[in-house]
């Protein structure tokens, strides 16, 4: 049966990542809707090719740029938040993938569990900013959230035929990131191209940051948490350098059950496309356990991955700290980007932003957006009178 997609953020690495899938099984997939931020040219290729019915772009110079480079007219262009939110709730459309970075993807996430769409989720401020509204919202309309991120869908493939009830730990894996062999001193003098480095992924230049800081595995903590009803005692981050384990679940007899794969997000991404059901994925390479070799595990150091450690924190407290944790990040993480602060900063402003905030123990979505917006100001500010 053709499942027919509306794919928010196609231009990013998720969501070509996602197209690449719908190439291969044009039998089961089709994109009947999709969103970009500002790159005309990738976006109009997409366009060329999978010829969707409605297009979102960030605002209404790019939809007037991408409408003079356009030869058919058949196809509708929308901007802005509006735009996203139309593109998500597209009434042709089965399955909403959002791929879209940073938390603007959170309104767009929450109209299509309205719309009863399925939704595929690789937006991890999407949960880390309001899991509990998103989760009830889901449970209200009976929607599934399907994780894309390699490490939640491997804890799904994991619970595959178990009770929630029986697990007693999830265990996300961590890849260290680009400098997961160097001691806190060594990373005072990092340069950028240093920090997007990554030995294992291909990813975007924010999630690359924050595999090096380990926040994306704080992110992931507590998305874990709302996705699957975990306390956060009961969820552990291992490193693991060869990111072919992608994640664990044990059960109370002490059995624990593994996914494991070669490091290719089109495997994640495809399993949520056509979930429950698995489909041949040619492009993608064997495991052959022979040629990995040894894998290595080894626990954590707080201190050293202090990120992590502000991250369970803020999941811990709840209410609106998550919230500040991701937004003081993304400031942070742009600012390093741009050369103005040095890297071992970001989790500095960081722990700023978490000090300063007052928690607001259910915070509704219109609190949520004012905080988000309240705790960018400080961090701008303090890096810019720094």
């Amino acid at each position: 049966m053709m499942k027919h997609i509306s794919l928010l953020g196609a231009t990013g690495s998720i969501g070509e990542q996602t197209l690449e899938v719908v190439r291969l099984h044009p039998e089961a997939f089709q994109i009947t809707a999709m969103s970009f931020g500002q790159n005309v040219e990738k976006g109009l290729k997409a366009i060329n090719e999978f010829k969707p019915k409605l297009v979102a772009v960030k605002n209404d110079d790019v939809k007037k740029e991408l409408e003079q480079a356009m030869t058919s007219k058949d196809i509708s262009i929308v901007s802005g938040l509006e735009g996203l939110i139309e593109a998500a709730v597209y009434p042709d459309s089965d399955m909403t993938v959002n791929a879209v970075l940073g938390s603007i993807g959170l309104e767009p996430t929450l109209a299509a569990i309205e719309a009863r769409k399925s939704i595929g989720i690789a937006n991890k401020e999407t949960l880390v900013t309001a899991g509990h509204i998103v989760m009830e919202k889901a449970k209200e309309h009976g929607v599934q959230l399907l994780p894309i991120d390699s490490e939640h869908s491997a804890i799904l493939q994991s619970l595959q035929g178990h009770n929630l009830e029986d697990v007693s730990r999830l265990i996300l894996t961590a890849s260290g990131g680009s400098f997961r062999d160097r001691t806190k001193a060594e990373l005072e003098n990092v340069t950028i191209d240093d920090a997007l480095n990554h030995p294992n992924w291909s990813m975007g230049a924010k999630i690359t940051i924050d595999s090096a800081t380990l926040m994306n595995k704080g992110l992931e903590v507590i998305e874990a948490h709302w996705l699957f009803d975990m306390p956060y005692e009961k969820i552990d981050v291992v490193l693991h350098k060869e990111s072919i384990v992608h994640s664990l679940v044990e059960y109370h007899d002490k059995s624990v059950i593994a996914q494991l794969g070669s490091p290719d997000m089109k495997g994640p991404i495809q399993y949520a496309l056509s979930y429950p059901e698995r489909l041949e994925l040619a492009s993608a390479k064997r495991l052959n356990l022979w040629e990995a070799g040894s894998l290595h595990f080894e626990k954590v150091d707080m201190d050293r991955f202090h990120s992590l450690a502000l991250a369970y924190e803020a999941g811990i407290t709840g209410g609106s700290m998550p919230t500040v944790l991701n937004a003081a990040n993304e400031a942070a993480v742009h600012h390093f980007l741009e050369g103005r602060i040095r890297f071992l900063e970001i989790e500095e402003f960081v722990e700023q932003a978490l000090q300063k905030h007052q928690v607001i123990p259910f915070p509704d979505l219109q609190t949520i957006q004012e905080v988000d917006r309240a705790t960018r100001r400080f961090v701008n500010e303090r890096i810019i009178t720094s």
